[in-house]
């Protein structure tokens, strides 16, 4: 892959999550009965970061889980022909809560359709939010996100990296050519 451009920084990236946590809890009328549930593998160190931030602005712990959705994906065959399944930690009911599915790059919805699916196999929660850093269009599924760090218009043969600390040792978002 060759790199095209770098669309964000570390300071950017940090400033889009503080504004994604205030809208969050200007949504909600506060933080009474969130929770955060990260999809592995970028936007769980992405829902930690979001439920820091709130921890700062309104001195509120929200729980943070993550979600492997690899045997809800509807396209597991095509990925690969083993499916490598990770590990989901919820630590906390999401019955009734207002839950904040994270993730770094919203694309087709097809990642989304399988989070949602697999939170409802773990309850039934109040709602549920999406937080995306990067929206990149080109959606296939009838989904859009509540909260965006940022819109990026991409093409089919382009190639969206975000890059968190904790797995890339840097923070920051890419555009690639394939």
């Amino acid at each position: 892959m060759e790199l095209k451009s770098k669309l964000m920084d570390g300071p950017s990236v940090k400033r889009a999550l503080v504004r994604i946590s205030h809208e969050i809890i200007e949504r909600n009328r506060g933080t009474e009965g969130l929770a955060f549930i990260g999809i592995r593998r970028r936007g769980v160190p992405l829902a930690r970061e979001l439920a820091n931030n709130i921890l700062t602005i309104e001195n509120a712990e929200i729980p943070v889980g993550e979600l492997d959705i690899t045997l809800y994906r509807d396209d597991l065959t095509e990925k690969d022909s083993v499916a490598r399944v990770n590990s989901t930690n919820v630590p906390f009911d999401v019955t009734g809560r207002k839950i904040i599915l994270v993730d770094d790059v919203f694309y087709t919805g097809r990642t989304v359709r399988a989070a949602i699916e697999g939170i409802f196999s773990l309850g039934r929660p109040e709602s549920i939010q999406l937080a995306i850093l990067i929206d990149r269009g080109h959606r296939q599924l009838p989904f859009r996100a509540d909260y965006i760090g940022k819109n990026i218009p991409t093409s089919h043969t382009e190639f969206v990296k975000v890059m968190v600390p904790d797995i890339d040792g840097e923070s920051g978002v890419c555009l690639y050519n394939k």
